[in-house]
């Protein structure tokens, strides 16, 4: 086995959490949180992008991100009009899936969370 991916669906969310700053500082919070050790952060939004360049659906603007980990990473994605957050952490670590759903569902302030944990490899 290669290790545990948690994929975690937020709904109802505070979309003032969906900028760059914010999910910069989840990621880190978040490597803290299950004892991770954070890497490379890379994010694309549509802010200072071309128009030709820009996501051309509504429901399907919002913000992505990936924590890299020495470990794996942690990708975000986020959709503003639907007020949803959805994230995966992948590890060849194990970390506590409680703790990163719960701190997950604190930062967006998740009114609904969904989860689900599979092996890898």
């Amino acid at each position: 086995m290669y290790g545990p991916e948690l994929i975690l669906d937020l709904h109802d969310c505070d979309v003032s959490t969906f900028n760059r700053k914010s999910l910069r500082a989840f990621g880190k919070a978040m490597c803290k949180e299950i004892e991770m050790t954070p890497h490379k952060f890379v994010s694309w939004d549509d802010d200072d992008v071309p128009e030709n360049e820009c996501q051309t659906k509504p429901e399907t603007k919002g913000y992505s991100a990936i924590q890299f980990l020495m470990e794996s990473s942690i990708v975000i994605h986020t959709l503003e009009l639907r007020c949803e957050a959805f994230i995966n952490v992948f590890s060849c670590k194990t970390f506590d899936r409680a703790k990163a759903r719960r701190f997950a569902k604190k930062w967006f302030r998740a009114k609904r969370i969904t989860s689900r944990m599979i092996l890898r490899g």
